[in-house]
């Protein structure tokens, strides 16, 4: 049998990024993976997507290249390259992953990992034993009971990525980031694209002026968006999809060649061995303290099998902690209220902490202040004046309670927050910090300018 100090099962985000802090640590680590290193995210969702949404825009700027001054002739997308490329460059990350393996020294061991007790796994009929098990399946694609996905004619994001033939109509049911992701990149290149959304705005974790935004800028571009809305059955009898659309006016039939089912995760942890170890479960998710570990010693849990947001940068940040906890180091729990969340459609999404809804929910006494890109000289200049930067301010102390942003590049621009409120830093102290100029960053500073009604360019 092979010993190990640590052994992760799953190399995503967060078991990878495990694996090589516990090998930095001095730790014989080993990772277990039945598909390929990187996991969904490396190979299925963040890296890919992002190749696709950068082909739309830039075929996006050859449709408007006369809005700068530029003829450009004859243009056109060759959707099959577009999703060559964005293979290429999901391989190129997943064998750079595999470089650090080696380079961290690192044991790879492909194949279904079970747990068993004792703290062992079992890999295709063979025992490895570790004093420390990190559970990092991951999730994948959740199916709805009146969705059920073929992979053909209502397909999840995954084939939504690597699809042979470009689509002429398509529906996307959900309109998370993964929903209005798909349905811009789609949209952008022809596609007539409908959304249809359960809850009464799109993107509803965000703040309310961002969803409206969102769907001013998405109704502007060619896409139908129907709120309050549930696709309550589907028909792929035919050459394509009809789909039975419920609303508050009845009924609708939609047709399209194929359903994007984009309604959340389901977390992976069938038949890996959790009932067999007596590992605790609550509604798909493993239960862990704020280290990770679970309730049975030496076994614990990171990412999105766990009950915190499922992004990549969470499971990093936690499998590092719990690395790092494993390893005797002093550790503060992550908090969660400081997470930024980012969408990659154009416009792009970012946001962190309270929204205004909430805020006011609590009780708190706040400060609002709005900077729209229309005021920007950097966005006028890159033609990007669509969305706004929008802060949030307790008007007692002055702590930064949320920050939301919708426009070109904002993702870019959100980690500002992220580490002001880290700092607990006040609105104050972001206004005498010099920001420069032009840029679409000191938005934020201008936008905190106008809550505290100092605001210059407005």
């Amino acid at each position: 049998m092979s010993k190990y100090d640590i052994i992760v099962l799953g190399s995503g985000p967060g078991g990878y990024v495990a694996a090589i802090r516990a090998s930095q640590l001095g730790f014989k680590t080993a990772v277990i993976e039945k598909e390929s290193l990187g996991g969904v995210c490396l190979n299925w969702g963040c890296i890919p997507t992002k190749a696709l949404l950068k082909s739309a825009q830039v075929f996006e700027y050859l449709k408007h290249a006369e809005d700068y001054g530029l003829s450009v002739k004859e243009y056109d997308k060759d959707f099959t390259a577009v999703v060559k490329r964005s293979r290429g460059v999901a391989e190129g990350m997943s064998n750079g992953v595999k470089f650090l393996m080696k380079k961290n020294k690192i044991d790879v061991i492909e194949g279904f990992g079970t747990l068993k007790t004792g703290k062992k796994v079992e890999v295709d009929g063979k025992d490895y034993s570790a004093d420390h098990i990190i559970i990092a399946t991951g999730a994948r694609s959740r199916e709805l009971p009146s969705l059920p996905q073929d992979g053909k004619k209502v397909i999840g994001y995954r084939q939504a990525m690597s699809l042979e033939k470009q689509p002429k109509k398509m529906i996307v049911v959900g309109s998370g980031a993964i929903g209005v992701e798909f349905a811009y990149f789609y949209n952008s290149i022809g596609t007539e694209v409908t959304i249809v959304e359960y809850l009464p705005s799109i993107v509803p974790v965000e703040d309310e002026d961002v969803s409206k935004q969102l769907e001013r800028s998405f109704k502007k571009s060619g896409i139908k968006i129907m709120t309050s809305a549930e696709v309550t059955s589907v028909d792929t009898s035919g050459t394509g999809v009809k789909a039975t659309v419920k609303t508050k006016k009845g009924e609708e039939i939609l047709e399209a060649d194929l359903v994007l089912s984009a309604v959340g995760i389901k977390s992976n942890i069938e038949n890996i061995g959790l009932e067999d170890v007596g590992i605790a479960v609550d509604r798909d998710k493993i239960l862990v303290n704020d280290y990770y570990q679970t309730n049975i010693p030496g076994y614990y849990a990171i990412g999105d099998v766990t009950p915190g947001q499922a992004l990549a940068h969470v499971a990093s940040a936690e499998g590092i902690l719990c690395v790092e906890k494993i390893a005797g180091q002093h550790v503060e729990a992550i908090d969660y209220g400081n997470v930024p969340g980012c969408t990659y459609c154009t416009p792009e999404i970012a946001s962190v902490g309270l929204t205004e809804k909430q805020a006011k929910e609590q009780g708190l006494d706040i400060k609002v202040g709005k900077f729209p890109f229309s005021a920007s000289g950097k966005a006028s200049a890159g033609g990007n004046k669509e969305g706004f930067v929008k802060v949030i301010f307790d008007a007692k102390y002055g702590e930064w309670l949320g920050c939301h942003m919708i426009g070109a590049g904002v993702t870019d621009m959100i980690a500002e927050a992220v580490l002001g409120r880290k700092l607990e830093t006040t609105g104050h102290e972001v206004l005498k910090a010099i920001h420069p100029h032009p840029t679409m960053s000191e938005a934020v500073m201008e936008a905190v300018a106008d809550a505290y009604d100092e605001v210059i360019h407005l």
